[in-house]
């Protein structure tokens, strides 16, 4: 089995938390006029936006963990990896590419399109195989979370047509796709210290 460094732990537990940091943080700076239940995340990181700048920060840390996550996630399988590597590569680019202040954006909604489905199929692309594979790089726990994510997609997709609670649906999608690679992480290191 392929060693998986320490620092990945880390790599992986700072996306979620810098995450979740960002648009708190950004959302502070709104103030009232900004509804974390029906506005998406791309609004705080829009140009204008009094928290842009805490939006975008957040937007390159998460690119940048799920960049030095792919790379140090020597167990799971390389098109996994990829597709990781990828979603944190969309990350970045959304920081070139913000959305508009009002009305919508091709380019930024494509990106968002991408490194979604990159990080909603990345689960099931970096499966080891095999029953001697870390729990979370199986087949069937890697399959229900693409799955999960996937459904979460389809629900923010339809709040956005609907304008209903996009922002609470994009909240809980995102949070799960930058928490499973710490799972993932930590699946894999236990199962080394267990074979050692």
């Amino acid at each position: 089995m392929r060693y998986v460094p320490r620092w990945v732990l880390l790599s992986s537990g700072c996306a979620p938390v810098l995450l979740i940091a960002g648009w708190t943080g950004a959302a502070y700076y709104e103030g009232s006029s900004y509804d974390p239940v029906t506005q998406t995340i791309s609004v705080l990181g829009s140009y204008g936006a009094a928290g842009f700048w805490v939006m975008t920060t957040a937007f390159l840390a998460l690119g940048v963990c799920h960049l030095l996550t792919a790379w140090g996630l020597r167990t799971a399988a390389t098109p996994g990896r990829v597709a990781l590597g990828g979603g944190g590569l969309a990350a970045l680019v959304l920081v070139a590419l913000p959305a508009p202040s009002s009305g919508g954006s091709l380019r930024h909604g494509a990106v968002v399109v991408v490194g979604f489905t990159l990080l909603a199929v990345w689960p099931v692309l970096a499966v080891d195989g095999g029953p001697d594979a870390p729990w979370a790089l199986r087949l069937a726990p890697s399959i229900a979370v693409t799955t999960f994510m996937a459904a979460g997609g389809v629900w923010f997709l339809i709040e956005m047509g609907r304008h209903g609670d996009a922002g609470v649906a994009e909240r809980v999608v995102t949070s799960i796709q930058s928490l499973w690679p710490f799972v993932v992480a930590a699946s894999c290191l236990r199962h080394t210290r267990r074979r050692a």
